[in-house]
């Protein structure tokens, strides 16, 4: 369980992980040592997966986000198997998720160019057979971050209601 001050260490690291540990103990009210210990038990814990470096996409030449909506036919273990090894391997797949509700898998695909995907799309449907496929190409990124949010990290405490439920002998008419 994740106490307050793990949760003011993990919002440090959320927006740069390159801060050294001294400056993380310093603005959460800790010395080095403690800080250092936490951040190693919230890694050792796997709360921290890890550490990485958020890459501009223009510059590496990934500006284009596509997201591709995948429907199924097929909902075989061997298919299942086949498809999630398949899509594993496109470096150019960032996320990839298996949904509920009309999609089945939600892809963000990350290239170049339309030309790129078109490439990426010809790779896939010849590594494994799907029923429909829908793309959207992202026109504008309005928020993007990899930070998760970290209010839902601290055990909740219970609300008290502003409104509690009124017999009806206390209901004025």
């Amino acid at each position: 369980m994740l106490d307050p001050m793990d949760v003011k260490i993990l919002k440090i690291l959320q927006e740069d992980c390159t801060r050294p540990v001294a400056d993380i103990g310093k603005e959460v009210g800790l010395s080095t040592t403690p800080c250092w210990r936490r951040i190693q038990k919230l890694e050792e814990a796997g709360v921290i997966r890890s550490r990485v470096a958020v890459l501009d996409p223009t510059k590496v030449n990934a500006g284009v986000t596509v997201f591709v909506s995948i429907k199924t036919d097929q909902h075989s273990h061997v298919w299942l198997e086949k498809f999630h090894a398949a899509v594993v391997d496109f470096p150019e797949v960032a996320e990839f998720y298996r949904m509920s509700g009309d999609v089945d898998y939600l892809l963000r695909v990350v290239v170049p160019d339309i030309a790129a995907y078109d490439g990426f799309y010809k790779r896939l449907i010849d590594r494994i057979e799907i029923s429909k496929v829908s793309s959207a190409f992202a026109m504008e990124q309005i928020k993007y971050t990899t930070a998760l949010p970290l209010s839902f990290a601290l055990p909740q405490k219970p609300i008290k209601d502003k409104y509690p439920e009124k017999t009806l002998g206390s209901v004025k008419r």
